[in-house]
């Protein structure tokens, strides 16, 4: 069922400030989202051309994946100028249209800040290679010398793309010399943010995005970017996966000294006029280290990985969804709901398989086959749970479609480095990074000029997932989004109201009921078995069919006035 009061848009103008507070933000992955000029890779000017369905859809702001010059390492998170558009997606002009052209939709802009490390192609790494050891220009980076006469990295810390986190260079004088630090992959080099150089140069940087009219900064890897006195060893095992949600006291995650640059942002970000976002990417060891992030002098906001990781079972979601607004109450600071991202497997794909949890990048082929169909009524359901959820959301492109994962990529195309980086053994992200289907029988399914080919190749059969297609389907997933992101804006119990839950059901511990307010409810069926329905009011909205149950896998929001 669709609601059929009209869509709401019009110019930014703070109508419920802080905006972000219950802000819906789209992710727009932009080499995957549209391309203008034809050469198989998303651009700005595609991204453009689209932002009417985005503001059609129904969303508050678009998050876009960094958009700076880039060797692409590790898909655009190695920058290698934070003041520029790499010439593969436009120009500074072009970036300057889209924030115009977006605020004049009522959408806001919210940009990538990579700031834990920077391409090796930086400026300023290359010049540091050049340098002797104890250079000015080494100490922006983590440059030591190595343990057992040089052979062995400086420490026992490890990378999130598996292997060991330190390389070792070859000096000017052409012999082996110092170990760097990499966090990530070999090409993206941490930087030293003690160094006063690195802190006033990103102050810099943020200004030159602000006073361009980005509305906001999402930090990547925020967790990474402090580090303990003297680097002392962690404890890995060689084998030791990169598991920071279970790190307690690391001496590389999760470190005191990021709250200092966290507050040191927000100073430069509260000097502005309009709310300037701070959002941060902090997957650390639950919610009470998470809600540090967002002190009221840190982070706004902070993405809740608790919950998007969480299985489809009702118990375990309450438990997230209750442990995660008790320990933000204290802070002021709302919640932010995620069930995808560029980084985890679609909810499409994960909700279909036995194991429907995922761990941080667990994405690719598991080997399992997954229920495509059983995965789609789940995630239409999390779709509506999601979006009744007080605080904030994220969308990430193509969740509106209900794409699911590509798990059959040509091994030759996959471009994640955890590919090579595992020996080829974990295949990585790019199967959530195909680019999107908008129209057409076949591809590129107008993501391209006819006869390109993009990036990535997208699956034949998403014919039927096309927007195209979708908008002319009152029963699809882009009409349901459509619709519930409408409801949400419209409604003012669904941006202020808390949320209660209905006890009386409490007996069925896989239903999941609550209300926010008076007026509105809603109730999710996480179970096999469809659920008899008493009254709860006027159904507004439902995921599956309206017959007087609530079906298995299914969501219905009722308005109880």
């Amino acid at each position: 069922m669709t609601s059929s009061e009209p869509a709401s848009t019009g110019a930014v103008d703070g109508a419920r400030a802080p905006w972000w507070r219950s802000a819906v933000i789209y992710e727009v992955y932009l080499r995957s989202f549209a391309d203008k000029d034809g050469d198989g890779t998303g651009d700005l000017r595609g991204l453009r051309s689209r932002l009417p369905y985005l503001a059609e859809l129904g969303v508050d702001a678009v998050w876009i994946t960094p958009w700076y010059p880039s060797p692409l390492a590790d898909g655009g998170y190695d920058v290698s100028d934070y003041r520029d558009i790499d010439p593969r997606y436009g120009t500074l002009a072009d970036a300057d249209a889209l924030i115009t052209d977006a605020h004049a939709l009522g959408l806001r802009i919210v940009i990538d800040l990579v700031a834990n490390h920077t391409s090796a192609e930086h400026p300023w790494f290359t010049a540091a290679l050049a340098a002797r050891p104890g250079s000015p220009e080494r100490e922006r980076y983590f440059f030591r010398d190595g343990r057992g006469g040089g052979e062995s990295p400086p420490n026992d810390w490890i990378s999130a793309f598996g292997g060991r986190a330190w390389t070792r260079v070859t000096e000017s004088d052409g012999g082996p010399g110092q170990w760097y630090l990499h966090t990530f992959a070999p090409e993206q080099p941490d930087l030293d943010w003690e160094n006063p150089e690195v802190q006033d140069d990103f102050d810099e940087v943020l200004r030159f995005w602000f006073d361009r009219g980005v509305d906001g900064v999402r930090i990547d890897a925020a967790p990474a970017m402090a580090k303990k006195a003297g680097l002392p060893d962690a404890g890995h095992a060689p084998d030791a996966l990169f598991e920071s949600a279970r790190w307690v006291d690391s001496p590389h995650w999760d470190v005191e000294g990021v709250h200092e640059i966290l507050r040191r942002w927000r100073r430069l970000a509260d000097g502005y006029d309009g709310h300037r976002l701070i959002v941060t990417e902090s997957v650390v060891n639950g919610p009470e280290r998470l809600a540090r992030y967002v002190r009221p002098d840190e982070a706004h906001t902070t993405f809740n990985f608790d919950y998007l990781h969480a299985p489809w079972h009702g118990p375990t979601l309450r438990s997230v969804i209750d442990a995660t607004l008790t320990s933000l109450a204290p802070h002021g600071a709302p919640a932010t709901w995620v069930l995808s991202s560029h980084d985890e497997t679609r909810p499409v794909t994960r909700f279909g398989r036995a194991e429907t949890g995922t761990a941080l990048m667990g994405t690719g082929s598991t080997g399992e086959r997954s229920d495509l169909a059983l995965g789609l009524r789940r995630a239409r359901a999390a779709l509506l749970l999601t979006l009744a959820l007080p605080g904030g959301a994220y969308l990430y492109q193509g969740e509106e479609l209900g794409l699911p994962e590509v798990e059959d990529l040509p091994e030759d195309v996959l471009q994640d480095p955890s590919w090579e980086r595992s020996g080829r053994t974990v295949r990585g992200r790019d199967g959530c990074r195909v680019p999107l289907p908008w129209s057409g029988a076949h591809p590129p399914f107008g993501f391209t000029a006819d006869g390109v080919a993009p990036w990535l190749p997208q699956p034949a059969g998403w014919a039927a997932l096309t927007v195209e297609t979708q908008r002319a389907d009152e029963g699809s997933m882009l009409s349901l989004c459509r619709a519930a992101l409408r409801l949400r804006r419209l409604r003012s119990d669904l941006h202020d109201a808390p949320l209660t839950w209905v006890e009386d059901l409490r007996g069925r511990p896989e239903v999941l009921a609550f209300d926010r307010g008076t007026a509105f409810r809603c109730l999710v069926n996480l179970s096999p078995e469809p659920v008899a329905l008493e009254d709860h009011g006027r159904v507004l909205l439902a995921s599956g069919p309206d017959d007087g149950s609530l079906a298995a896998d299914s969501a219905v929001w009722f308005d109880r006035t």
